[in-house]
Parts: structure tokens; C-alpha cells; sequence
């Protein structure tokens, strides 16, 4: 069976079986792992400068942010097509 990526945008992606956490950028513990993973070159930016909107947690102890809302990278990992606002 053929290993699942997960696309993060951007050209970027990631296996779906390395992925421990998917989580919102805003709260102080995050912001710490993050600061954390900096400091020890586990850091991995993908939003290309745009604002950080998932933290995405690996079983490598990587830490990877994307551009992309954590509900969008749920729905891409559950093989759902994301939901557009109805107008």
C-alpha cells in the first residue's frame, strides 16, 4: 500500500502517517513548541510569508507551519474536498 501525502500548499507536502498533531497557532503552549522547535533547527516553514495558520506536529519531533486553516488539512487528510462558503 502506497504511502498518503497531505498537500500543505505551496508545492509542499507531508506524509499523513508522520502526522501526530494538527493545531491552531494561537495559543501560548504552541507558541512555545514552536520557539522551542526554532531553537533546535526542528522548525519547518511552509506558508512561503503568509501568516501561519496550522502547527503541525510530526512523529520525528518536527514541527511544521502551514498556511492552510487545520480544518482544510483535516478535511485533505479525511479525503474530503474543503467547503466553500455559500453565498
Amino acid at each position: 500500500m502506497g504511502a498518503k501525502l497531505i498537500n500543505l500548499g505551496y508545492g509542499n507536502a507531508v506524509l499523513t502517517d508522520r502526522i501526530v498533531a494538527i493545531l491552531t497557532p494561537a495559543t501560548l503552549p504552541v507558541k512555545r513548541i514552536q520557539a522551542q522547535a526554532q531553537k533546535d533547527n526542528r522548525l519547518i516553514d511552509v506558508t512561503c510569508g503568509r501568516k501561519t495558520r496550522a502547527v503541525i506536529i510530526t512523529d520525528s519531533d518536527h514541527i511544521i507551519l502551514s498556511g492552510f486553516e487545520p480544518q482544510t488539512l483535516c478535511q485533505r487528510i479525511d479525503g474530503a474536498k474543503p467547503r466553500r462558503g455559500v453565498r
